[in-house]
């Protein structure tokens, strides 16, 4: 794996041979854990992985501001303009607070992505019932059983809960221009949970096909074998229906 800084301080790692494919973790943006998936999927793509934070290029434990999505997408979007080779298109992963980074970067910056999948992104608003849904999830993080990595700079987890999770469950996608070029993935063992609901309404609205893909929300971590190969075979038929 090849670690490359740009030079406006954005942070990612490239890895691996052909087309290129961008990836964005869930959480803080920490790509901790996604060894195996990046592994498997590097046997397909140029896989360029996206740390909005730089967490995992020693920036943890440094002061966060509360995170924008525009921010990260914007970021994305700097990454790609540094990697992809003049007149190719890329191919885009997101999942949990990446899904709604690459779903804003689509909407933004749709001229040369030839395909983006979504996974489980957590803008529970835009459900009917939404606010009430958002009030219970924070309310959960709030009360007597929020995990043990409190808010703060000095863990992922803890960026995650202090400066991402409330500003992007708030966030409102954009719609997007092109809508077969969007697939919604959630997890097949999330039925029936809210981030099922949520992936599978924006779909609907968004107008961009919908996926099950392994595992739950934590499929990438948890069958990242398999998760691959579904997202190769999604990103690839996506790709040749969009072009």
């Amino acid at each position: 794996m090849t670690e490359t800084a740009h030079e406006d301080g954005d942070h990612y790692d490239v890895t691996g041979e052909g087309p290129v494919l961008l990836v964005l973790p869930g959480g803080a943006g920490h790509p901790m854990g996604f060894g195996p998936l990046v592994e498997r999927l590097a046997t397909r793509f140029t896989v360029v992985t996206y740390d909005p934070l730089g967490l995992a290029h020693g920036r943890l434990g440094l002061p966060v501001p509360e995170q924008r999505v525009a921010d990260w997408s914007e970021g994305a979007h700097r990454v790609l303009s540094a990697v992809l080779p003049e007149g190719e298109s890329a191919r885009v992963f997101g999942t949990s607070s990446g899904g709604i980074a690459v779903l804003d970067l689509l909407a933004r910056h749709p001229e040369r992505l030839a395909h983006v999948v979504a996974h489980e992104p957590p803008c529970v608003t835009v459900l009917p019932d939404g606010a009430e849904r958002r009030a219970e999830l924070l309310g959960q993080l709030d009360g007597p059983s929020r995990p043990p990595a409190e808010g703060g700079s000095a863990t992922a987890m803890g960026v995650f809960l202090a400066r991402v999770l409330r500003p992007f469950t708030a966030h409102t996608p954009l719609a997007v221009g092109d809508p077969t070029r969007l697939t919604l993935a959630a997890g097949a063992d999330s039925r029936g949970q809210l981030l099922h609901r949520t992936t599978e309404f924006l779909s609907g609205r968004l107008g961009g096909a919908f996926a099950e893909f392994p595992g739950g929300h934590l499929g990438t971590l948890d069958h990242p074998v398999e998760f691959a190969d579904v997202l190769t075979e999604t990103l690839r038929s996506g790709a040749r229906t969009s072009s």
